[in-house]
């Protein structure tokens, strides 16, 4: 498994950025990144400042969404939906996105499903629930 650390996450992103900013090709993942930087403007400024981002140091308390942790979600989300695993976790996000008519939106929702399944594993030392996990996006597309 392929497991970056902190910083090499940061490059990343920052590098995918600098590359969709400078039209510059990407490859396959740099490319599924570059969707979400687009989608999010509200992280350009970060991402384009590569020192400063490998410095920064975000907490709860700071009230600030932390960038990279958040693109993260996204890619791992869209590699779930890309393979459907946990399996069926494509068809519920396709309902999800289609309520909220938006697959961005849908995204969001479902990264609180995917945060509170990492949080009871760390809690636990159990391995991450899958089952659980879609469980609560399936919930959020049928309420």
């Amino acid at each position: 498994m392929f497991a970056p650390s902190q910083l090499e996450v940061r490059r990343f992103f920052c590098a995918t950025y600098r590359k969709l900013r400078d039209k510059q090709p990407l490859i396959p993942m740099e490319a599924i990144a570059a969707e979400w930087i687009e989608q999010h403007p509200e992280y350009h400024a970060e991402l384009g400042d590569e020192e400063a981002a490998l410095a920064t140091v975000y907490t709860v308390e700071d009230g600030r969404t932390n960038p990279f942790l958040h693109l993260s979600m996204h890619l791992s989300i869209a590699e779930q939906l890309a393979i459907d695993q946990p399996r069926g976790i494509r068809q519920a996000v396709e309902l999800l996105a289609a309520k909220r008519n938006s697959l961005h939106e849908a995204h969001h929702e479902v990264m609180d499903s995917l945060g509170e399944m990492i949080w009871a594993s760390q809690r636990s030392g159990l391995p991450p629930d899958g089952h659980a996990y879609l469980d609560s996006v399936r919930q959020k597309a049928t309420r």
